[in-house]
């Protein structure tokens, strides 16, 4: 680099070229984001041809490849250290030449362009500048997990166009997610319908031909203008060109291989000059003409069941198109989004020599509590013929057949032994919409990505599917209908923070609280820290909803945002819910995880025969989802009272968005009381319990009625991600099949009216305990447990755990062992603990150590009165592995207990 001055400022920037790596385009790039950031602070920066250069006064910022000389002498003077780790980065105070000096050093090109940010970053939002960047310790960080990834949807031609084609907004996009140490961005085409029936809008669905012209193929796009299809390809080259310049891996994802529409009148483009017979042959030189194309593409992901279009099980058309990345000429990473996917499938990806991974959902299509969950619904661990029209089951052979629990899990996927790469995708169910930040989570989210040895996870982005299946409006992704409410530099900016927690907590779950807190410190002064805890505490309700009540896997019929309502009642009210246990309605809903969670109808179950599972209930659920909008309450009103200025559209849209999911709490908790006493009063033939489910689901509406008023006209009133009822509208809508529902419900009542009240549940009366205290806490007892280091297959794994009496005296009266292979199509094992004098001891056989899976298991225990408890179970903030995992040969630490 140049030397750009001969008058020194009190801060000057010197990068040490005595390495190659200080001149990668990335590196350079982050270095002019720097000095701009210390220029709109008014700290003007010039490049220094070395240290000495500087006057003594001046502070010298040393960009610097950990492998020179310089490097090493500030790390060696200043006591710190830069891990062996590929990203990792360091920034050391110190003195050289006798000037001050911050070292922005890095293990490799991503690790020094993160460094460089991160003074960046700090600058932009402090109110010192050079107090930023006046260190008082060594700071050294490593990644968590390999892959840190967000991907982009397109899904609609009204609504993603404008972004699609903005030069603008690549640039700052991009720049955002690297800052925030995300470490790849994948753009995803082919994605905007789930199947090829009843196809609206068709831009990029089957993307090759929105392209690339297939020399040989006169396959084109029906109503595509040549000059269209070579301004697409144009700005794909543009996009992938930016990503790479900011040190990005830059993943294409390609979700749909068919070609031919059905029953699909609507459609506004149609494809033309393709048939069976050449299918799979253009769709191999499609893919080598595009990667030929773009030099700039790493990866591509596939969807390769039967929502592509495929039919599941058609090896040979897949071989061939792996072709097309084997052959382009470079090192192309295949990434198979894996619902359906089998062994032989695997192999076909293997068999390229081409990097493979698969990339199962974290929790099915929505984003639950962050732990990777013990066990999965039973709609989908156990296999049956395929349902549906002969449309569906001609497709769905596996995935709604012989390998439904490859559905929305890791499966089986997580062998020792495996050949293939793991990582996990968090699918837009649950958050689209709402502002999400909440720290503990997204350090859940950081720590449990690499579970036994899985490489990480990738966000789909916040507005993901928005005006999808042909249900876009002009005017782009926004949704607020105030337009002092979007944000000036794109809808995407609202996230900002989700962003960041996202980015910075799957880099490094450990990291240091500041590197979120100055961002909001910079937004609202010294309402930062209640705005902080009240958007912390209402991001955990969706996800806790999500994990312990879980209507429906698929996110194009649960929308818990905006939720449609499920009947307490009767299950022939109209409703989307079909992947749920029959009867259809609210008390049957399994858990997400129902080794954990109980559903209404088990709980209410339990409670009539007076035995308990020890899993967490729904009144459980219901106590803590209050908790969490009394917390949310109490401090969104202290940050309204701190905030220098209430009309600033950010901390308006902060607010709004808490108070949204505060009621979407108390929506849910008294939801969840309503349909627990509702159950009861069914078995028991109880007027009590009716009436109390009653005054439950008023309650419950009457929290709805408050999220309306807070969102009209704040809000547009048709939001749509797709295009049925239950995929858009607004709050307003959902209100008519509440009070549908609560009108049965009374009418149940209404019933009883002259009915014998009966008196005993579980031996307890009717009246003894009212719903909400239907809860059973445990003892405070002691726990002493160290999970084995590893295990061996084919021996026994002794397993023992120390229970101190609670201060009264109380223990447990027996303690249970539950194990299970980490395979989700599996249930589990159990077997009683003996006892000694201290402790509780059992193995799991060798028998069954005989596998290729490591190995999870959890505690019952139970108490002289019967009930039950589970340990280690959950810790305040929800974000912890709630069991213990032990890997074969290995240490626990990715995978074992997190405490």
């Amino acid at each position: 680099m140049n030397v750009t001055s001969n008058v020194t400022p009190r801060l000057a920037i010197f990068v040490d070229s005595s390495t190659p790596l200080t001149g990668a385009l990335p590196v350079t790039w982050a270095v002019q984001q720097l000095r701009e950031a210390l220029a709109r602070d008014g700290h003007p920066t010039d490049l220094i041809g070395r240290v000495e250069a500087a006057s003594p006064d001046t502070t010298v910022i040393v960009i610097a490849d950990s492998r020179s000389p310089l490097a090493h002498e500030v790390l060696q003077r200043g006591g710190a250290t830069l891990p062996a780790v590929a990203e990792a980065l360091a920034l050391v105070p110190g003195r050289l030449a006798d000037r001050t000096v911050v070292l922005a050093t890095g293990r490799d090109e991503r690790g020094l362009v993160y460094a460089i940010l991160e003074l960046a970053d700090r600058v932009s939002n402090a109110a010192d500048p050079r107090a930023a960047l006046a260190l008082a310790r060594p700071i050294s960080e490593q990644p968590a997990n390999q892959i840190r990834s967000v991907t982009r949807l397109f899904v609609s031609d009204v609504e993603d166009k404008p972004w699609f084609y903005d030069h603008d907004f690549w640039r700052r996009y991009l720049s955002m997610l690297v800052s925030q140490r995300f470490n790849r961005f994948s753009l995803a085409f082919g994605i905007g319908h789930d199947f090829l029936r009843n196809v609206i809008d068709a831009y990029f669905l089957f993307p090759y031909p929105f392209l690339v012209d297939v020399a040989g193929y006169n396959v084109r796009v029906a109503g595509l203008s040549v000059e269209e299809r070579t301004r697409n390809l144009a700005m794909l080259r543009f996009i992938g060109e930016e990503t790479k310049a900011r040190g990005l891996h830059f993943q294409l994802g390609l979700w749909t291989h068919g070609y031919a529409w059905i029953d699909s009148p609507q459609a506004n483009y149609r494809i033309e000059g393709i048939t069976a017979d050449n299918h799979p042959a253009y769709c191999r030189e499609a893919l080598r003409t595009l990667l030929t194309e773009c030099p700039t593409i790493d990866g591509v992901t596939f969807r390769v069941h039967g929502e592509s279009g495929v039919p599941e099980g058609n090896y040979d058309f897949w071989r061939t198109v792996f072709q097309g990345a084997a052959e382009c000429g470079r090192r192309i990473e295949l990434d198979l989004h894996p619902k359906g996917v089998d062994q032989e499938m695997i192999q076909v990806a293997l068999a390229t020599g081409l990097p493979v991974n698969i990339s199962p959902k974290y929790t099915a299509e929505h984003m639950g509590l962050p732990y990777q969950q013990a066990s999965i619904r039973e709609l989908e661990r156990v296999s049956r013929p395929p349902e549906g029209d002969a449309f569906i089951a001609h497709l769905m052979s596996r995935s709604a057949g012989s390998h439904r629990y490859t559905r929305y899990g890791y499966a089986d996927f997580l062998r020792e032994d495996r050949a293939y790469g793991v990582f996990f995708r968090i699918w837009p169910g649950t958050q689209r919409l709402l502002l999400w930040g909440d720290p503990a989570l997204a350090a859940g989210f950081g720590r449990h990505a690499h579970f036994c040895g899985c490489l990480g996870l990738e966000l789909c982005e916040p507005l993901s599917f928005k005006g999808r299946r042909g249900s876009g409006r002009p005017g782009g992704r926004e949704a607020y209908a105030h337009p002092a409410l979007r944000p000036a530099g794109g809808d995407w900016e609202k996230y900002l923070y989700t962003y960041r927690l996202f980015g910075r907590l799957t880099y490094n779950p450990e990291a240091d609280p500041d590197c979120w807190r100055r961002f909001l410190r910079h937004q609202f002064g010294d309402a930062a820290a209640p705005s902080e805890a009240a958007l912390a505490s209402a991001s955990k309700v969706l996800p806790l909803i999500t994990t312990a009540h879980h209507v429906s896997a698929a996110n194009n019929r649960f929308w818990p945002e905006l939720y449609t309502n499920m009947p307490i009642v009767d299950s022939n009210r109209p409703h989307p819910y079909g992947d749920t246990p029959s009867p259809k309605r609210f008390g049957a809903v399994s858990a997400l995880d129902p080794e954990l969670f109980s559903s209404i109808d088990e709980f209410a179950a339990e409670l009539v025969a007076g035995q308990s599972s020890g899993k967490y209930s729904p009144v459980q659920v219901a106590r803590w989802l209050d908790e969490l909008a009394e917390a949310a309450s109490f401090e969104l009103a202290e940050a309204n009272g701190r905030i220098l200025d209430p009309l600033d559209p950010t901390y308006r849209r902060l607010a709004i968005d808490v108070r949204i999911q505060i009621g979407l709490a108390r929506f849910f908790a008294n939801k969840l009381r309503a349909g627990v006493a509702y159950a009861l009063g069914e078995r028991t033939g109880s007027r009590e319990r009716l009436r109390e489910a009653a005054t439950a689901y008023r309650t419950a509406r009457a929290h709805w009625v408050e999220i309306v008023e807070q969102t009209v006209g704040v809000y547009v009133k048709d939001i749509t991600v797709g295009g049925e009822p239950w995929l858009r509208g607004h709050w307003a809508d959902r209100l008519a099949a509440i009070d549908d529902d609560l009108r049965d419900l009374e009418g149940e009542l209404a019933k009883l009216a002259d009915s014998p009240r009966t008196t005993k549940e579980g031996g307890k009366t009717v009246l003894e305990k009212p719903i909400e205290e239907l809860i059973f806490e445990p003892p405070a007892v002691g726990y002493r447990h160290e999970p084995p280091r590893s295990f061996h297959p084919g021996e026994p794994l002794a397993i023992s755990l120390t229970v101190r009496p609670s201060d009264q005296g109380v223990e447990p009266a027996q303690v249970i062992l539950r194990y299970r292979h980490v395979n989700q199509a599996e249930t589990y094992c159990q077997t009683s603990m003996e006892r000694d004098a201290i402790s509780y001891h059992a193995a799991i056989p060798a028998s069954y150590t005989d596998s290729a899976y490591p190995l999870e298991y959890f505690f019952v225990l139970r108490g002289q009165d019967d009930h039950a408890w589970l340990y280690p179970g959950f810790e305040r903030d929800l974000a912890n592995q709630p069991y213990f995992v032990v890997r074969q040969g290995k240490e626990t630490k990715d995978g074992g207990d997190p405490r």
